[in-house]
Order: C-alpha cells, then structure tokens, then sequence
C-alpha cells in the first residue's frame, strides 16, 4: 500500500520527524495572569505530542512587556515564564515529539489599557486598524517606531529567543503573519514610512530580515523558521504586490539562511483578493519552487481531508493543523488510519479551563468507552 508523503519522515534543521502533520500555533489564553505557563498547558501540549515523532509550534507568545498583554496569553522574557514553559517542553519531548515557541509583538493590534504605563502601542506607521479591539473598544492610533527603537526591538527578539532555548524548546518561529508587527512593517497599506523601513519592498521587509538574522545568529539557524500570509487581510492587513513582496523575502532567506529550519506560510483563502498567480487565484506555488528546505504550510486542511493529501503529495510540504488538532488529540493517527475526528468545540476556544481545551478524546479513548457501555448494557 502506498503511503502519502504526510506520514513519512522529514527533518527540520537538525531534528529528524517521523510525519509531517504539525500542530499550528493557537492563541487560547489558558496561562497565568502573570503570562506563565502552568499545568493546563502541560497536559494540552502533551496530549497533542503523543503519537510521537511529530512538530508542535506554540501559541503567540509576548517577547517582552510592551509586546502585548493580553490577559491569559503567554510570555518568554521572566525567569517564572521560562520554568513554566520547561515543563511543557520536557513533557513534549517524553513523548517523543519537538516543539518549537512562536515568538510575538502585536505591534498596534492591543490597547495602552493593557499595556505597561498605558504606553501607546506602537507599529511601522502612525496608522489604526479599523474596528474594535478585544476590550470592544475602538483600536487607537499607534506610534510610529523610531528608527532609533528598532535594534532595541531585535534586542527583544533575541532574547526571547535565548530564553526558549534555556525552556527547552527545539527552537522559535518568528510570528511574522496575522497581521502584528513584523507584518505590520512588510505590508504597504500599514506602512508608509519614509525611512530605511518604508516605502519599497527592500525596504518594508527589512525588519524581518534583521530579525530573522539577529536569532539565527544568536541560537542557530537550525533552530530559526518564521511564518508569513501574503495575502492575509486579517487585522486590515494588505499590500499592493503580494507576489513580489513575500517572493523577494523568501529569496532573500534562500540567499542568505538557506539552514533554517523552515518557512511557514499561511494558505490564501479561497475567497481572497489579490494579484493571481495563475487561473486559480493566489497560491503558495511560487514561494514553494524558491524555498529549497522544509516548507509548513497552513489553512483548512482539516475540513478538507482529501485535498491535504493531495497538497502533501504534490509538495512534500509540512500541512499545520489548528482547530481539528484542538479536538483531536491524537489528529497524526486519525489522519493515518482514515478515522473519523472529533467535532471541535467553537465556545470553547477561548472559555478558559479544560473544557474545550484537554477534555477531548482520543480515538483510543472513544473506543474503550463505547465498548464498556456495550458490555454495561449487555449486563443489564
């Protein structure tokens, strides 16, 4: 029997995995109030580790202070984040499976209400989103980085990296995507810069590259990857040459960082507006043919279980799971053998608490159930 190349092994920078079915990193605001990890995400992350052999990528987690602070997200810059995350990590790595923490500043997409100081939030430009943020409160107008602050911001970075690795963590995935703030920075409708990070596509994308090479630098570019959305629109993202853009900043990695340990891109979505490719509309294709190493790919792969395989034969790509790995535990296997999943819990990605976090099932589980109420039944 042929196997598809989702379940066969690949190697990330210097680690070696047994499929290529990836947890994609979900916000879900299970941590402390002080942005530590405790032992609610032990056991989720240590759930969704269990078959063994697969990448686990983190939820958004804040590189410093002024990064964000959202209540219940996750943070990586004090001593009790880093001894919080080791247990996940070291719980990850028991089951035989390698995590890797997204790093994350949201830029202008927060609120000086939850910031320290009521600091105003900051991004590329001088420019609000549109709508309400998370308190349903209009975004206010962010500042304008300094281009003085910038290599303090890659400070930033790079010491949130430092502290992954002293977590345990096989390595860090720049959040570049979804609209925050290195996004923020490579997109032409929220930056309107005039500086060296503004204006052409050389330079818009220049603070990703700064970062990407300042962690390479310091932990290892086996131990670096980074995640993109062209054509992402969330958070009033949007810029006028997506192909050119996101094609120059992945040649610019091939060039330069051929060693990461790979690039994570966000699939368009299939309503999306935007310069196509070919007749089918904005497609991941291009980036793929430049990037030569080990490429993540995310978006709708589990509602559409025939066209993941089919994306996976035709690219050998890494395919990132979220919703379905929430209610799926053990998602890799159900995927392998062809099992039905569990329906996700949509109230429950944010409630708090193990309820629509580790309360799901595997299919193990399911089965052990149904077999003791058939024999409680039969004994009646």
């Amino acid at each position: 029997m042929t196997v598809s190349k989702l379940f066969t092994p690949i190697r990330i920078g210097s680690i070696a995995l047994k499929h290529r079915v990836v947890l994609a990193p979900l916000t879900r605001f299970r941590n402390t109030g002080d942005h530590v990890p405790n032992e609610l995400l032990v056991e989720y992350y240590k759930q969704r580790a269990g078959n063994g052999g697969g990448l686990l990528i983190t939820e958004a987690t804040f590189i410093s202070p002024m990064a964000g602070g959202y209540p219940g997200a996750p943070g990586i810059y004090t001593k009790d984040q880093v001894e919080g995350w080791k247990k996940v990590t070291e719980a990850v790595h028991q089951q035989g499976s390698a995590i890797f923490q997204q790093l994350w500043h949201v830029g202008r997409a927060t609120s000086s209400s939850i910031l320290p100081n009521n600091a105003t939030p900051v991004s590329a430009s001088a420019i609000a989103i549109n709508g309400n943020n998370m308190a349903g409160q209009p975004y206010g107008v962010p500042r304008a980085l300094e281009e003085s602050e910038i290599p303090s911001l890659i400070q930033d970075y790079i010491n949130a990296a430092k502290n992954a690795i002293e977590a345990g963590f096989d390595g860090v995935e720049i959040h570049g995507a979804n609209g925050y703030i290195i996004d923020q920075f490579i997109n032409s409708n929220s930056n309107v810069r005039t500086d060296k990070y503004g204006g052409s596509i050389e330079n818009r994308t220049r603070l990703a590259l700064e970062v990407v090479d300042a962690i390479q630098q310091a932990i290892g570019p086996e131990r670096t990857a980074i995640r993109f959305s062209p054509w992402g629109a969330f958070q009033d993202m949007g810029d006028e040459t997506p192909l050119e853009t996101w094609g120059y900043l992945t040649q610019q990695l091939q060039d330069n960082h051929p060693n990461l340990a790979y690039l994570h891109f966000v699939e368009p979505r299939p309503d999306v507006v935007g310069v196509a490719e070919d007749d089918k509309g904005p497609s991941l294709k291009s980036f793929r043919k430049i990037w030569k190493s080990a490429f993540i790919s995310a978006g709708g792969f589990g509602d559409h279980r025939e066209h993941a395989l089919a994306v996976a034969e035709e690219t050998g790509n890494l395919l990132a799971y979220g919703r379905h790995f929430i209610a799926n535990p053990d998602l890799p296997y159900r995927l392998q053998e062809n099992l039905p999943l569990n329906p996700y819990n949509r109230d429950g990605f944010y409630a708090g608490g193990a309820v629509g976090y580790t309360d799901y099932p595997t299919w193990e589980e399911t089965q052990k159930a149904d077999s003791e109420n058939t024999a409680q039944k039969a004994a009646l």
